[in-house]
């Protein structure tokens, strides 16, 4: 059977430099009805448990990890025995929302995760933060974007551990160079496309000087 996108919404709040927010996350599953993989296991881990079932979950991917991104990982992970991936540039924000448990393993520019044979490549892309990776599925047409890239623009880049010129360079080199009907699916709101954002580019390049 041939993998399929899952979405979930989960809600809790975003906390940083200080400052909380309410926000409403976006969590995909990836996979078939044998095995998946979870992309940012956000604020509810019963919820997102709930929807994979009794699947076997092959791998808890963090696209960054600000607390929003994060803050149920490690207790899917516990229920389900799945590792949890990050990159290790994230590490410093990690462990200010989990000091006592480092992730499973290691996210890497170009490596490939496979389930229901498809291959998600690793994109790093830092910018919004430091270890931020992006995830590349060709065969579905998608690559998963977390907080680098949004419906009318890049991440935030105001707080602690993030750079706009960096963010820009990631967008522009790793994520426009894709094919423009690719769908990206975002860390929070609605999906866009390469081909809807990269003309913008400019336009956030003047905005952000």
């Amino acid at each position: 059977m041939a993998a399929r996108i899952e979405h979930l919404v989960t809600s809790g709040t975003f906390s940083l430099d200080g400052g909380t927010w309410d926000v409403d996350n976006n969590v995909w599953i990836v996979g078939d009805d044998s095995a998946a993989i979870v992309i940012d296991a956000a604020h509810d881990a019963d919820a997102i448990a709930e929807a994979i079932g009794d699947r076997r979950l092959v791998a808890v991917v963090c696209t960054h990890a600000h607390n929003d991104h994060i803050d149920a990982a490690p207790a899917l992970a516990a229920r389900t025995g799945a590792p949890i991936l990050l990159h290790p540039d994230d590490l410093p924000l990690w462990k200010q929302t989990h000091p006592n448990r480092l992730p499973d393993g290691e996210l890497t520019d170009g490596q490939r995760l496979s389930v229901a044979g498809t291959d998600l490549t690793v994109l790093h892309t830092p910018g919004h933060a430091p270890g931020a990776v992006c995830l590349h599925a060709p065969q579905l047409g998608t690559v998963f974007t977390g907080d680098t890239l949004f419906q009318g623009g890049p991440g935030a880049t105001g707080r602690s551990f993030s750079h706009f010129p960096t963010i820009i360079d990631s967008i522009r080199d790793r994520l426009l160079t894709l094919p423009p009907e690719t769908e990206a699916r975002t860390g929070h709101g609605d999906s866009t496309t390469i081909g809807a954002e990269a003309p913008h580019l400019k336009e956030w390049m003047d905005r952000g000087h």
